[in-house]
């Protein structure tokens, strides 16, 4: 072999060693990040949270309260919205102590999936979810898991593995996971979106509060204002 082929020979060597070792570089990262994935939901799904329930013993389907009172309140929300939780943990309870359960309001909740990006869908199958849940009379408890459960946008918290646990923490039957993976309320959820758009509204938190915008995770008292203001137009108005 001459002094050409050889040094030929030698590149080539270098050149397939050098391949196969970021394969080997490739492929144990790639392993690396599956279990990571594998152990992350495995870890997600062992700890769920089951919270404290409100009490919701005036609740009928997706609504709390009757649905003849003077108020109405809509609520449009995302489950992976981080304001839509503050509401959940800091204001609902002290609207439906206040109002829902005297009879002044009636609260009702809607979907507005607004936060899935890209293949994610974990903001529709959330909304899905929680109308499979009340098939079987439990809307506001799922409703309840899902906040307690929220781990950030994008970031795995609405799984099919984890909605379905979450169903099993509640005692749901197997047709609830049926639900899920048919996705048997992708009509309902669009109909909500399509009410939250019509009502001139595009970010959740937002409410609709006798058919006037309210948005963001306001504090108590700013719904105390809007909600006796609309009990005094309704009492001001002709009979």
């Amino acid at each position: 072999m001459g002094k050409r082929e050889e040094i030929r020979a030698k590149r080539k060597q270098a050149q397939r060693q050098s391949m196969i070792t970021w394969i080997l570089i490739i492929g144990g990262i790639a392993i690396v990040v599956a279990g990571l994935v594998i152990y992350r939901t495995q870890a997600s799904v062992a700890g769920l949270t089951v919270p404290e329930f409100f009490d919701y013993s005036l609740a009928d389907g997706s609504g709390l309260g009757d649905p003849n009172a003077p108020v109405r309140i809509e609520e449009f929300s995302d489950f992976q919205c981080p304001a839509c939780a503050q509401f959940h943990d800091l204001t609902l309870k002290q609207i439906i102590d206040t109002y829902v359960a005297t009879g002044q309001v009636y609260f009702v909740f809607r979907n507005f999936p607004i936060l899935d990006r890209g293949a994610s869908t974990e903001s529709l199958d959330a909304a899905n979810a929680v109308y499979c849940a009340s098939e079987q009379g439990r809307f506001w408890e799922y409703h309840d898991m899902l906040f307690a459960n929220r781990i950030g946008e994008g970031a795995g918290s609405f799984t099919s593995a984890r909605l379905e646990a979450m169903g099993e923490r509640l005692g749901l039957d197997p047709s609830f996971n049926d639900c899920l993976q048919n996705i048997d309320y992708a009509e309902e959820v669009l109909l909500d979106r399509t009410a939250a758009l019509e009502g001139g509204l595009n970010s959740t938190p937002s409410f609709l509060i006798n058919g006037q915008p309210l948005v963001g995770a306001q504090p108590f008292g700013e719904f105390v204002t809007v909600i006796e203001y609309a009990l005094a137009e309704v009492e001001a108005s002709p009979q």
